[in-house]
C-alpha cells in the first residue's frame, strides 16, 4: 500500500472536510465522489487503491460518506485525524439541519415550501447518477465491469444489501485468487 509522505496538519484536515461538509450535496455516493476528488485527485493525500479499500471498509458500518471522511482523516493522522475529519464533515450538516428543522416545523403548512421540497428529488437523483458515472470511469476490464453490473442488479432488482454484496465480492475474489494460484 502506498503511504502519504506529506505531513497534513489537523487544521488543514478540518478546513478540507468542513468545505466538503458544506458543499457535499446529494447523499452518500455524491459525497464519497467529492471526498475522492479532493483527497485522491486534487490534494493527492491518498492513493486511489487505498481510498477504494477505505470505501469498502466503510460500507460495513453506518453512513459510508461519513466513514470515508473518517477513513481519510485516520489515514493521514491516525485516530485524532479521523475524529477531526468526521467532526468537520458533520458540523455544517448538523447546523443546517437544525436550522431547517426549526423553519420546517414553524412553516411546514405553506404550499410554496411543499412545492419546493418536491422539486428537489430530481436534482438529488441527478447528483447520484453523476457520482456513479464518475466512479465508473475507474473500472477497467471486462470482469470488473461484469462484477459491477451484477452487484448493481442484485442491489437494485433483488434488494441485496451492501454488506452481503461485499461478502459475495470477497468470496469471489478469494476463490478467483486461489484458482489462479493453483493454475500457476
Amino acid at each position: 500500500m502506498e503511504k502519504t509522505k506529506r505531513h497534513v496538519s489537523l487544521g488543514e484536515i478540518f478546513r478540507t472536510f468542513l468545505a466538503i461538509g458544506i458543499t457535499g450535496f446529494g447523499g452518500g455516493m455524491a459525497v464519497v465522489a467529492l471526498v475522492e476528488r479532493v483527497c485522491v485527485h486534487e490534494k493527492k493525500w491518498i492513493g486511489h487503491e487505498e481510498f477504494m479499500h477505505g470505501l469498502a471498509f466503510g460500507q460495513f458500518l453506518g453512513p459510508f460518506s461519513l466513514n470515508s471522511c473518517t477513513f481519510a482523516g485516520s489515514f493521514l493522522r491516525g485516530r485524532i485525524g479521523g475524529v477531526v475529519a468526521a467532526t468537520a464533515f458533520i458540523l455544517p450538516s448538523f447546523l443546517i439541519v437544525s436550522l431547517l428543522s426549526l423553519l420546517y416545523f414553524r412553516y411546514h403548512q405553506l404550499p410554496e415550501l411543499q412545492a419546493a421540497l418536491r422539486g428537489t428529488n430530481p436534482v438529488i437523483i441527478a447528483l447520484i447518477l453523476v457520482a456513479a458515472l464518475g466512479m465508473g470511469r475507474n473500472i477497467r476490464g471486462g470482469e470488473r465491469w461484469a462484477v459491477a453490473i451484477l452487484a448493481f442488479a442484485l442491489s437494485a432488482f433483488f434488494s441485496v444489501n451492501g454488506l452481503a454484496l461485499l461478502a459475495l465480492a470477497a468470496v469471489w475474489s478469494l476463490g478467483r485468487a486461489r484458482f489462479q494460484q493453483g493454475h500457476n
